[in-house]
């Protein structure tokens, strides 16, 4: 049995370099890519994102950053009020390869630690792809100034694990978003 734990989907982003599209409502695989990352936390107890509500996510607790669109800080702090598990997934919503398998390997790798963060195949940390105690990232959150998720997390030392099937890959271009649709299974039959 994996660690007691939520999830927080950060999914109200500007998608600049997708030309403002809604990024978690594109479809990859055959459905939108914020479903599939729900779908990698069925274990959660709570599924709070962090975003405009979304017809395929019944169980999940919507909220919004203040201000809608201000980055990922005020997105985690808004998420985060509402986690009430001891560990809290941090993800984002457009992560079309991430399963459930991830997640809990994740949470087996972050041990006693703070937490653990997938890194890409150049070694590179994704700090939305990973797991953290809530309580020790409530507070860090707490005394932080800054604007970057590195600047928050990377101080906490997470456990870093590198996983097969590029679970870390997010759809931030439109190149992004063609690569996904070529690999994902089904790849012929995709809008």
């Amino acid at each position: 049995m994996s660690a007691r734990h939520d999830a927080c989907i950060l999914a109200g982003g500007l998608a600049r370099r997708l030309g403002g599209r809604d990024k978690p409502g594109l479809r990859v695989g055959g459905r939108p890519l914020i479903e599939s990352v729900a779908a990698a936390v069925p274990d959660a107890e709570r599924l709070i994102v962090v975003g405009e509500r979304r017809p395929g996510l019944a169980r999940g607790v919507f909220v919004r950053e203040d201000p809608p669109g201000g980055g990922p800080i005020p997105a985690l702090r808004a998420g985060l009020a509402e986690v009430g598990a001891p560990w809290v997934a941090l993800l984002a919503a457009d992560l079309p390869f991430l399963s459930a398998g991830h997640v809990s390997a994740l949470l087996e790798a972050a041990g006693a630690g703070a937490g653990a963060v997938l890194v890409d195949d150049d070694g590179r940390e994704q700090w939305l792809a990973g797991v953290w105690r809530t309580a020790g990232l409530a507070e860090a959150l707490a005394r932080y100034e800054g604007r970057s998720l590195h600047g928050l997390l990377a101080p906490l030392s997470p456990a870093k694990l590198h996983l097969a099937g590029r679970p870390w890959f997010d759809c931030d271009t439109a190149e992004d978003l063609h690569r996904a649709r070529s690999e994902a299974p089904g790849a012929g039959t995709q809008a």
